[in-house]
């Protein structure tokens, strides 16, 4: 691992629980409101972290296990994306399959710690949670199938490193495309407006919030900070498609990728403003929606 690679990780972890201040903070300007500091998740990271937990004693392992997987998962996720526009710290041919996968051994670890603690209203989130990723996931694949044609590279280092710097040259249309339907992925699997509304306080409404209600101290902490870097690691993805960086400085390409990860929370904000919550029987509608954008874009390639 190069210095540059270490560096872009670290302001990574650092930088994640900024955005889902920042998309607050969006929220409350565009409604007049003040609202909570975009450092908000730090101070509450902090108090967490100096709690204790608390367990049912119905609950087993797998419930204590779960936010430590969770965020394992996502952790080694980061580490097979090229943050410095470059190269990641660990790269193989089809690591794009793994980072999927490890995104998905996160969902599976919190989903089967749901279902531990034996509540049947845990359960129902659990289902939900698991029907959004049902349609999600192909998304995301034909997104990353886009790529693979468009750099002629089957690994996320060459995807978003040097080679789509040169494809957008040749095929600007399809990444685009591609683009977009990464952007309707990323509030999809964060649970973000118009899939889920972080905020709401209506149980009958919740997806992913009802799934982490039985957990406290240190593992609501892991679970929150690991929805932060999440939604970091997505707007990496998305940053990446839309503004190659393999051509700047190490230095410059860490400074576009914190500027456009703000820009990507900043415009989830505006979204969650302008657009409201979607009937849960419209969320498939519109993730196979993105996956048709996705594959429009596979198509074009294809067709070259």
């Amino acid at each position: 691992m190069s210095i540059q690679e270490t560096v872009a990780l670290v302001i990574l972890l650092l930088v994640a629980p900024a955005l889902p201040g920042i998309a607050i903070r969006t929220k409350s300007v565009l409604a007049g409101r003040r609202g909570a500091p975009e450092l908000q998740l730090y101070y509450d990271l902090a108090k967490l972290w100096r709690k204790g937990a608390v367990y049912s004693t119905t609950s087993t392992w797998v419930f204590r296990a779960g936010p430590v997987v969770a965020l394992a998962t996502l952790l080694a996720a980061a580490v097979l994306l090229p943050l410095d526009g470059r190269m990641a710290p660990l790269h193989f041919s089809g690591d794009l399959i793994a980072f999927a996968g490890l995104l998905a051994l996160g969902r599976f670890a919190l989903v089967l710690a749901a279902l531990d603690t034996g509540s049947s209203f845990e359960g129902m989130g659990a289902s939900r949670e698991v029907t959004v990723a049902t349609f999600a996931e192909p998304a995301l694949f034909l997104c990353f199938i886009g790529l693979v044609l468009a750099t002629r590279d089957v690994s996320l280092s060459g995807m978003l490193g040097a080679p789509l710097g040169e494809a957008w040259t040749r095929a600007a249309p399809s990444l685009t495309l591609v683009g977009f339907s990464l952007f309707v992925v990323l509030l999809a699997e964060n649970s973000r407006v118009p899939v889920d509304d972080p905020a709401t306080h209506l149980e009958l409404t919740m997806i992913h919030e009802v799934i982490v209600l039985d957990h406290s101290g240190p593992d609501l902490a892991a679970i929150l900070y690991g929805s932060a870097l999440k939604l970091a690691l997505y707007g990496a993805l998305v940053v990446s498609v839309f503004a190659p960086r393999a051509q700047l400085s190490a230095p410059w390409a860490i400074l576009l990728l914190v500027a456009g990860l703000v820009l990507v929370a900043v415009v989830v904000g505006v979204v969650e403003s302008i657009m409201p919550r979607l009937r849960l029987t419209r969320v498939p509608q519109l993730l196979v929606g993105a996956a048709v954008l996705a594959a429009f874009g596979f198509i074009l390639l294809a067709g070259r």
